[in-house]
């Protein structure tokens, strides 16, 4: 089994790898309806497929984003470039290089949607889910007037 973590090799930028994930925040449409966005994510290290599933994943990922994209719900969708190191920056531009501890993993697929409900964004995971080979994580993001 490849993982995408280890496949294709670090020196091969893969444009076929999907790492998808649903960001929310919370938008007031012109009809009155609320909106929120939810953030739909998973590690790398739990996609897991064959050499020769590489191709029909990455189909599979591409139609559930054409098919968010199509209902109007689509916001974002990549995953983290595990190739660039991480660095945290403070307010005088000061650089540390690395994470926070409590992120120390932080890699793998985001996928922003804007949705109605919970159950919606539930729907969708289920979509990003069978497409990339693993489960999903679904956070909503708080209200945020502003955004």
């Amino acid at each position: 089994m490849c993982r995408p973590n280890v496949f294709p090799p670090p020196h091969i930028h893969n444009p076929f790898r999907l790492n998808v994930a649903v960001i929310t925040f919370v938008a007031r449409l012109p009809y009155g309806k609320d909106m929120t966005k939810y953030l739909i994510s998973f590690p790398s290290a739990a996609m897991t497929f064959s050499d020769e599933e590489l191709l029909a994943v990455a189909e599979a990922a591409r139609a559930v984003v054409q098919e968010a994209k199509e209902a109007g719900v689509w916001i974002f969708n990549g995953g983290i470039d595990e190739l660039l190191p991480p660095a945290r920056v403070d307010a005088e531009r000061n650089i540390t290089q690395g994470t926070y501890s409590q992120t120390a993993q932080m890699e793998g697929g985001y996928t922003v949607l804007e949705l109605p409900t919970y159950d919606d964004a539930l729907d969708w995971a289920a979509k990003i889910a069978a497409a990339c080979r693993c489960a999903q994580e679904v956070r909503a993001f708080q209200e945020d007037s502003t955004s």
